[in-house]
């Protein structure tokens, strides 16, 4: 078999590969940015603050002050009112636990005017691993975007594989693995990737 008549026969094998090759590409870029516009609809920024495990939360009662309160969350997610008891505090807004709590306090107080506000942030937590200048958990009093956690993490180090970092987010046991190129987001080529980190995430720099 002639040189002409081989190169004839692969070029519809080469072809195959090249569609394959582009089909499989299409589908992890289709993916991510379905995994983006997830992470763009998640972000809390203008969102009621949701209470979290060692928040601080503040009851007020108008004029019972021996029924208010400044009461830690604890690890079962619950905090401890005067005379009321238990309430559920993790996972609900300072509104909605304003509504159970003037519920609860309504066999003892009538027409109870009841105020919670959360007084100190401490649940907003996240880890930063991998090839960064100091990996640890970190904690901030307002939301982090995955560049400004990777600098509180003292930027990528000389061994980081910065465009193939992975935010894992565990949302009711659901776990995403959210691919972020750090260089696309520091030359503006990509500001979608630079996404909002919820509690809980994990920033992991290879």
């Amino acid at each position: 078999m002639s040189i002409t008549s081989l190169w004839v026969a692969r070029v519809p094998c080469l072809l195959l590969c090249a569609l394959v090759s582009a089909c499989a590409a299409h589908g992890t870029s289709a993916n991510a940015a379905a995994l983006y516009a997830e992470a763009a609809r998640e972000n809390p920024i203008g969102k009621p603050y949701v209470i979290g495990v060692a928040d601080v939360v503040r009851i007020g009662v108008w004029k019972t002050e021996n029924l208010s309160t400044d009461a830690i969350v604890r690890p079962d997610g619950t905090i401890t009112m005067p005379y009321v008891g238990e309430l559920q505090a993790a996972g609900r807004t300072a509104a909605q636990l304003q509504q159970d709590a003037a519920q609860r306090l309504s066999a003892l107080v009538r027409d109870a005017v009841v105020t919670v506000s959360v007084v100190e942030v401490n649940s907003y937590r996240f880890t930063v691993s991998g090839n960064v200048e100091r990996p640890g958990l970190f904690d901030s009093r307002s939301y982090v975007t995955v560049s400004e956690a990777i600098a509180l993490a003292g930027g990528p180090n000389r061994y980081a594989s910065t465009d193939q970092i992975v935010v894992v987010r565990n949302t009711d046991g659901r776990i995403r693995r959210i691919p972020i190129n750090y260089d696309d987001i520091l030359s503006g080529k990509s500001p979608e990737q630079d996404i909002v980190l919820l509690r809980g995430d994990a920033v992991r720099v290879p």
